[in-house]
């Protein structure tokens, strides 16, 4: 069967995510908001599915959050994208058919990206070893799709652990490194809309860019190019390694990248602590300007937020609206909001993904 929804009624409940950030934002005298729509299906680029078993045999299986005992089970998934939808049954008939493959199979997980490249991994509940690897490889080849395995905490991979993504972005082409487990942003389509506001906002400077929470620098590769230089930083050791090697594939040459959480940022940057991994970088050297920050649903910590007041420029990508609204209540005394936006990284759930610009009163 097909996991319910329902694009007929796209356009209301769109309607309704950006009635609500309206609200969120109407005490601070925010413009009225860009909003960038979602393909209304096959936009999802990441799916993972639980197997559920009838009669011995497996089928992918969803279910109601705090409900694991009444599996939704299907066949398609209309929000993925067509290459997870083409993948689907060829790799679970595969499974079924070859006892290596099936055996003690508990979880698939689906990788794509907009460029058509496929990861998929491949979960149990048992050892797997080289006669895995066997199998694994002629199905790989066979479905022309990257193949990891998971078993108790080890990783068995066959080609290479990441897929590489090619996004559009104010007529380049950027490659990203995207790892097996790392975060990247699910809606292809609609994350180059953001990277293509966020340049918008960012406009052309002749000064010096400082990102928090930068991951395998989606943003940061796009708005190295209205910048002098950019610092960037990230506490995250794969999202590191990924925007290390995203920054090198696409010969960025004036970011530099640290590995930081952003309350060891501020305590560098205001003096309070050094850090060995900041030896050789001169911070009295950069001329910020702009600070881009993307934080995690929980938003800017008190620190933080004490930091970023003191920058000309504030450019906030936030997948969370209350805390958003929380943070820029503690910034309106300093900055004033000059564009805001509405992405629709998660239709026809209330999720929604935004964005504002804030500028020095």
């Amino acid at each position: 069967m097909a996991l319910a929804f329902d694009p007929a009624h796209y356009d209301e409940q769109l309607e309704a995510k950006r009635q609500r950030l309206v609200d969120l934002l109407q005490p601070f005298s925010a413009p009225e908001p860009a909003v960038f729509t979602s393909p209304l299906e096959h936009f999802r680029l990441r799916a993972e599915f639980r197997l559920w078993y009838e009669n011995g045999q497996p089928h992918y299986a969803m279910f109601e959050p705090g409900d694991n005992r009444h599996p939704i089970l299907i066949e398609q998934l209309p929000i993925a994208s067509r290459r997870i939808n083409e993948l689907m049954m060829p790799l679970l008939d595969a499974c079924k058919a070859e006892r290596e493959l099936g055996h003690k199979l508990f979880q698939v997980e689906f990788l794509t990206t907009l460029s058509g490249e496929a990861l998929v991994t491949l979960c149990y509940h048992r050892p797997i070893d080289e006669q895995w690897d066997s199998a694994a490889q002629r199905l790989a080849e066979q479905l022309d799709i990257l193949l990891i395995g998971r078993s108790r905490g080890r990783r068995r991979v066959l080609q290479r652990d990441h897929v590489v993504e090619q996004l559009q972005v104010d007529g380049r082409s950027w490659r990203y490194q995207q790892i097996e487990g790392g975060f990247t942003q699910p809606n292809g389509q609609v994350n180059q809309h953001m990277l293509g506001w966020a340049l918008e906002a960012a406009g052309h400077n002749d000064d010096d860019l400082l990102e928090l929470y930068c991951g395998n620098g989606n943003f940061t590769l796009p708005l190295s190019t209205r910048f002098r230089r950019v610092l960037a930083t990230e506490l995250s050791k794969s999202s590191v390694r990924s925007a290390l090697e995203n920054i090198a594939d696409n010969q960025v040459e004036n970011v530099t990248l640290v590995r930081l959480a952003s309350e060891e940022v501020t305590q560098a940057l205001t003096g309070v602590r050094e850090f060995r991994r900041l030896q050789g970088i001169d911070l009295s050297g950069y001329e910020f300007g702009t600070v881009f920050v993307d934080p995690p649903r929980a938003g800017l910590d008190p620190a933080t937020l004490e930091l970023v007041k003191g920058y000309q420029r504030i450019l906030y990508i936030s997948c969370n609206p209350e805390t958003l609204a929380a943070n820029i209540a503690e910034l309106q005394h300093t900055h004033r909001i000059t564009r805001c936006a509405l992405f629709d990284q998660f239709p026809y759930t209330h999720h929604m993904e935004s964005g504002v610009l804030l500028e020095r009163r």
